[in-house]
């Protein structure tokens, strides 16, 4: 069935838009499906019975409750594909249920905390200068790590400040940006990027490694986690930590959530309501510490 999978992404990518990581992880889930069932039946004949034993078996193994939803929800699609192609006649996902999960909330950045990150690239390198354009650029548009690091030149216009930005499903936004993320992209163009692209074939990324090619995202992830070391912030953090420190400190400040919801790049707006939790909890934290009788 290994056609059929590849079939299933390809019309995943042409009728759907599906971005590059989730096609990978897509396939991946079908893949380490397939070895599970190690030819006791054909994709086709999968039961339900088979599809819960599989996903005992990954909860067994240490998988969280959202992997299981994120493999379930790829096999409901990839079914939902073999009925309409006529590859198989029942869809062994009908009676599945999906997991309940909990409303999980962002790790939080205090404001003096993200100031310290993004004061901690030095500034005398190649390396820091990029960093300081990359950090400063993601805190004031609250990009995806994906949508960061394969950002193109001219997705960002200095004069007008603003980046325009292809999120999930492809869908296209435009995040103005403040004067201090301008300076800084103006020092990494002028200053850093020209030696970074000295040596290789011209590319029109606008982050470029130290070799000159586009970042990855485990160079970003890195690099974020050395600065957090470096300025001693020991919460436990995560590749978005400035997407939801941008995100939380707009409503921090009064932003209007719909306007939130826009700059993210959120299809629903119950996606974006987690960062009014995150606002109600911070106020509680901050009543408990001041108020006189909190």
């Amino acid at each position: 069935m290994e056609g059929a999978i590849k079939a299933f992404i390809n019309a995943l990518w042409l009728e759907r838009g599906f971005s590059k990581n989730t096609l990978a992880a897509y396939e991946q889930d079908l893949k380490q499906f397939v070895e599970w069932l190690d030819q006791r039946v054909d994709l086709p004949a999968v039961t339900t019975e088979d599809l819960r034993h599989y996903l005992t078996y990954r909860t067994e193994l240490g998988a969280h409750q959202r992997t299981n939803a994120r493999i379930l929800s790829c096999f409901r699609t990839f079914y939902r594909y073999l009925l309409r192609e006529k590859y198989c006649e029942i869809d062994p996902t009908l009676s599945l249920e999906s997991p309940r999960l909990g409303r999980s909330i962002p790790k939080d950045l205090s404001e003096a905390e993200v100031d310290a990150l993004l004061n901690a690239p030095d500034l005398r390198t190649l390396m820091g200068i990029r960093d300081k354009a990359l950090l400063e650029l993601l805190y004031a548009c609250g990009f995806r790590v994906t949508e960061l690091v394969s950002l193109k030149c001219d997705q960002i216009n200095l004069q007008q400040g603003v980046a325009r930005v292809f999120g999930k499903g492809n869908r296209e936004r435009i995040i103005p940006f403040g004067e201090e993320a301008s300076h800084w992209l103006q020092q990494y163009l002028s200053n850093a990027r020209p030696d970074l692209l000295k040596g290789t074939t011209f590319t029109d990324t606008l982050f470029l490694s130290n070799r000159g090619g586009e970042m990855t995202r485990q160079t970003f992830w890195h690099r974020i986690k050395y600065y957090a070391k470096h300025v001693g912030i020991h919460k436990p953090l995560s590749p978005h930590t400035l997407r939801h420190a941008f995100a939380t400190h707009l409503v921090n400040h009064g932003a209007d959530l719909r306007v939130v919801q826009m700059l993210l790049g959120h299809a629903s707006i119950s996606t974006t309501q987690i960062y009014t939790h995150v606002a109600n909890e911070r106020l509680k934290a901050l009543h408990a510490k001041h108020h006189p009788r909190g």
